[in-house]
């Protein structure tokens, strides 16, 4: 396995930034559960952090050599602050686009991963589950499926925000974060919203996994774009099962979204 850390100059957010990344170039095969992963041609998956994280959350805190190993996954998390991978309209700010096209254009031509659409999966934890349904549903030509976990799906509360400190964010932060609450709902900051203009417009659509744990305070929001999906015939998977906001839910559900997105994509 090689890993490692890099830096490198992003345009969309006029910054040097890093990622880390997991390739799995040199496993022992009596290592792996299910050989059959290493008779296919190694796969991509973005991996994004949370609120308050960083590129080596996965790497640390979570499963990432883990997932590379077993599924034969070459692993990419960026870094990107507390931006909710969304574009804020100007060249250093658009976070969205260094995720969802930048970032897989630099590995394609850096380490040749991220070449095909079908061969490309998105997730993350949080702000980072909101940002890989975002993102897969903003660039579908780069993404054929995205897992979220946890899921900051908080646009409905976002767009009810009255000024006041909610959760970990101050006031200003949701304001340069969202923009506008009173037209957030009809943005594109809305997955609804990207979901029905690329239904609309009969283009490809990145398969959803999702799960979220019954602890969890970001629950009734998950279950609010469930029934979205529901009522949209979208191909998505949902579950759920005990468990909080922590790594602990984190690290026992990647694997599982991985699978159904391997199969599903």
């Amino acid at each position: 396995m090689a890993s490692g850390r890099m830096e490198f100059h992003a345009d969309t957010i006029m910054q040097h930034t890093n990622f880390t990344f997991v390739l799995p170039n040199d496993f022992v095969i009596e290592e792996i559960r299910n050989p059959a992963h290493y008779d296919r041609p190694t796969r991509s998956l973005i991996l994004l952090h949370g609120l308050t994280g960083t590129d080596t959350d996965w790497l640390y805190g979570g499963v990432a050599q883990e997932m590379s190993k077993q599924y034969n996954l070459a692993v990419f998390m960026p870094t990107v602050g507390n931006s909710f991978y969304l574009d804020r309209g100007y060249d250093g700010g658009n976070f969205g686009s260094f995720v969802g096209e930048e970032l897989p254009e630099y590995i394609r031509k850096t380490f040749g991963y991220c070449m095909k659409r079908e061969d490309t999966m998105i997730a993350g934890l949080s702000m980072g589950g909101y940002g890989a349904i975002h993102t897969a549903l903003a660039f579908p030509d780069n993404f054929s499926a995205c897992i979220a976990l946890s899921s900051a799906l908080v646009i409905r509360e976002m767009a009810e925000y009255n000024g006041r400190k909610t959760g970990v964010m101050p006031p200003q932060m949701v304001r340069d974060v969202f923009g506008d609450p009173k037209t957030l709902l009809e943005s594109d900051k809305n997955p609804e919203v990207l979901y029905r203009r690329l239904k609309e417009a009969g283009r490809k659509i990145p398969s959803i996994y999702f799960a979220i744990g019954t602890e969890d305070d970001l629950y009734p929001h998950n279950q609010e774009f469930r029934a979205f999906l529901e009522k949209e015939q979208a191909n998505y998977f949902y579950e759920d099962g005990p468990g909080k906001h922590d790594w602990y839910f984190w690290n026992e559900y990647l694997p599982k979204g991985i699978e159904w997105a391997l199969e599903n994509a």
